[in-house]
C-alpha cells in the first residue's frame, strides 16, 4: 500500500522535565504525517472539508520503544495498510536521525458526512488516486 515519509523536529515545548517528548504530542506527530500522506496523493484536507467530508479518529495506539528528546529530527513513515471503506486505517514508524525505531503507532479513522455526522464510504475520488 501507499507510503510517505515526513519529517518533524522536535521542538522544546513538547518534551517533559526529563528532557523526552510528551507522549501526547506524537498524536500531532501523527496528524501532521497523515495529512501529508493526503497532500502525496494529490489531496487537500482542507478541500475534503470543504465538500462535506471529515476525518475524525476513531482508534489510536502506540508502542514507545526508546525516547525522543529535544531536537531530534524525527522521520515518520506513514503506511496505508488496506483500501479504504468506511475506515481508512494507518501504521507509523518514528524514527531519530540515526535510523533507530522509537514508536510504533497506528490509527483508525472514520470517513463522515459533516452536514449529517453519519458515516460513509471513502470517496471514489481517493479510491481512484490509491489505484495509481
Amino acid at each position: 500500500m501507499k507510503s510517505h515519509t515526513s519529517f518533524v523536529k522536535v521542538r522544546y515545548a513538547e518534551t517533559d522535565q526529563m528532557g523526552v517528548v510528551h507522549h501526547g504530542n506524537y498524536a500531532q506527530y501523527l496528524e501532521i504525517a497523515r495529512i501529508e500522506w493526503l497532500e502525496e496523493l494529490g489531496i487537500s484536507y482542507k478541500s475534503m472539508e470543504e465538500n462535506g467530508m471529515m476525518l475524525p479518529v476513531y482508534s489510536m495506539e502506540f508502542r514507545f520503544l526508546k525516547p525522543a528528546t529535544f531536537g531530534d529530527e524525527l522521520e515518520i513513515v506513514t503506511l496505508l495498510k488496506k483500501l479504504p471503506n468506511v475506515k481508512i486505517e494507518f501504521n507509523y514508524e518514528v524514527f531519530n536521525k540515526g535510523g533507530v525505531l522509537l514508536t510504533q503507532a497506528s490509527t483508525v479513522l472514520v470517513f463522515m458526512d459533516s452536514k449529517t455526522r453519519r458515516p460513509v464510504r471513502c470517496p471514489e475520488y481517493i479510491l481512484e488516486k490509491l489505484k495509481d
